[in-house]
């Protein structure tokens, strides 16, 4: 065999391993079947995404006791609860309840920049139900759903948010699911 065509099957091998077991597996870590199928705040707004990610996990606590971390979410906010260095500008998330960040309203910039002024808009929220953040072209909302414009600059960021979100979202998770459940006791 030439090291091209073992080169090219390694690379087959891996991206169908990617496709067929670690894809699926991130779309859908934690979620039941249930959770999966049923409809979420904002499904109609990307059309045929390409990234659609339904998660979940068991928060032992009350709504009111989980909402205010979600609200208060965002960089030169209260943090991203995950890997503080990555997403964060190095800045440790918050360990309380902020009450400056406590009054969230539709189209309030939910920030991903250093600057605080890029970022995800409020769409709608229901106060200790949901929220739902989007880009304002609706290529990508928070309910996780994103259309790939594979011929754009965006692409990049798409790419970052395919193999690499998952790790966030789970830790981001993981951390308010900590937060809220201590703030329970």
């Amino acid at each position: 065999m030439t090291t091209l065509l073992i080169i090219t099957l390694i690379i087959l091998g891996l991206t169908a391993l990617y496709l067929l077991v670690l894809r699926p597996w991130q779309l859908k870590w934690g979620a039941t079947a249930i959770e999966i199928k049923r409809l979420m705040p904002g499904d109609e707004i990307v059309a045929k995404p390409t990234f659609d990610a339904t998660r979940g996990l068991t928060i032992n606590a009350i709504a009111e006791n989980i909402y205010p971390w979600i609200i208060q979410m965002g960089v030169t906010r209260a943090g991203w609860y995950s890997y503080d260095f990555l997403d964060n500008l190095a800045k440790r998330s918050a360990e309380v309840i902020l009450p400056e960040h406590q009054n969230i309203q539709i189209g309030d910039v939910i920030p991903l920049s250093p600057d605080g002024k890029q970022g995800m808009l409020v769409k709608d929220f229901k106060k200790n139900e949901w929220m739902l953040w989007w880009d304002k072209k609706g290529d990508t909302t928070w309910v996780c759903s994103s259309k790939y414009r594979f011929f754009s600059a965006a692409i990049l960021f798409n790419l970052l948010i395919e193999f690499f979100d998952i790790w966030m979202m789970r830790k981001c998770m993981l951390g308010i699911k900590k937060r809220a459940e201590k703030l329970h006791l």
